[in-house]
């Protein structure tokens, strides 16, 4: 447990956090399973490491560290015997003071002997470490909770897409096409409450983990639509493991799908016969920059209109990135995109805080459907001052329609 320890556990990303830590701390402190609970901190409170010591299908539960909370001081340790998962087991407890409530760290232990001190303290310093870093990440700009937003959204948004292009796929019978809907359903149901957590989506992500999700994620798309993805070489192998800011991330992620996705409608509309539907998915990551690509063998009728209408440009332009689409007629359509490393994200700010308290109520009968004469009732105001709140509403919010600033509220906690 030496400075390069330290050093190479706050480089490993966030969700690598406990098993580093575990490994770190195992010849000193054999142990058979770590847990943390993490205060108040936003980022996975409850985790555990290991091989549970109960009974199978039995785990340590946030209820069996939180009752250990009592006997650590603040900011100091303990060791014992205490109860994890219904069986009476030797454990060292650390505790830190970074996140309010006080972060704790229990390793379940293999020997019942004491640790010596010189053993602790380390461990302590290591965890104290964590937790540190932990809290800066909470209080960045990009809060986690913004970027777990855009996530969801974008998990929503892709798995809607590939059912609706099942439905609409004229060449399947009703029970193929239920076969497919069910499995894309069930893959997309399981991918967004992964995504629930913020293991990923914290602050960075190795690169080769990224593609690897891509290439998930894509596979359960055309898998239903009949089309044959290509991978190309992720990057080459000593940049697999960089890590890779989350706001570069999320955009290459959401520009490729949503490049992929306008691909599967060029195909359709305009590629007749039996010429097999092939997509090949490039992902390379350069010394300044992400490079991406998607390249179809489609009619070669994509046009640059076609990725604006699904945002494509705008989002590679508030990260300073750029497209480029050659499309050959007859051949197919290549689309390259590239996004700086080096850019910063704007923080997530709510624009919800542009508006007024009247403002605010009015925008939450909005987002319930109601009409300016059934708002109007309710809020003992005429119908036209209804009105004269809902043109403000889409001004301040920047929007065009009520059902977009009914969107804004559902997405930011009004509605």
């Amino acid at each position: 447990m030496d400075l390069m320890t330290a050093v190479e556990l706050i480089q490993a990303p966030p969700s690598e956090h406990l098993t580093r830590l575990s490994s770190a701390l195992a010849e000193a402190i054999p142990h058979r399973e770590i847990v943390q609970l993490a205060g108040n901190g936003s980022y996975a409170p409850f985790k555990i490491i290991g091989e549970p010591p109960g009974r199978p299908g039995v785990a340590v539960t946030a209820s069996d560290v939180a009752a250990l909370r009592s006997l650590v001081p603040l900011k100091g340790s303990w060791q014992g015997r205490a109860s994890m998962a219904g069986v009476d087991m030797p454990v060292l407890v650390l505790a830190a003071d970074m996140t309010g409530q006080g972060a704790l760290l229990v390793l379940v232990r293999t020997e019942d002997t004491p640790v010596p001190e010189e053993y602790v303290t380390p461990a302590r310093a290591l965890w104290d470490l964590v937790t540190a870093y932990r809290e800066g990440l909470r209080s960045e700009p990009m809060a986690a909770s913004c970027v777990a937003i855009a996530e969801l959204r974008d998990a929503h948004g892709a798995a809607l897409t590939a059912l609706l292009g099942v439905l609409r796929d004229r060449a399947l019978d009703d029970a193929n096409a239920r076969a497919r809907s069910v499995d894309l359903a069930v893959s997309a149901v399981a991918e967004l409450r992964s995504r629930g957590e913020l293991d990923r989506v914290l602050m960075e992500e190795r690169a080769g983990n990224v593609f690897e999700r891509l290439a998930v994620s894509l596979r359960q798309i055309l898998r239903a639509r009949g089309v044959r993805l290509e991978l190309g070489p992720s990057d080459a192998e000593d940049s697999t493991d960089r890590l890779l800011p989350a706001d570069v991330t999320h955009t290459a992620l959401a520009v490729v799908r949503a490049t992929v996705h306008a691909s599967l409608d060029d195909q359709v509309h305009g590629l007749g016969g039996d010429r097999e539907h092939r997509l090949h998915i490039g992902w390379k990551v350069g010394t300044d920059e992400l490079r991406a690509t998607v390249r179809d063998n489609g009619p070669g009728t994509l046009t640059r209109g076609a990725l604006d209408s699904r945002r494509v440009t705008e989002r590679l332009a508030q990260l300073g990135g750029r497209l480029d689409v050659d499309a050959v007629p007859g051949w197919g359509t290549t689309v390259t995109f590239e996004i700086p490393l080096s850019s910063s994200s704007t923080p997530c700010q709510d624009p919800l805080a542009k508006l007024g308290a009247r403002e605010l109520e009015v925008l939450g009968h909005l987002a319930r459907g109601r009409r300016n004469r059934d708002i109007a009732q309710t809020l003992h105001i005429s119908e036209s001052t209804v009105k004269f709140h809902v043109a403000r509403i889409i001004g301040k919010l920047g929007v065009s329609t009520r059902g977009e600033a009914a969107a804004l509220a559902h997405q930011w906690g009004a509605a």
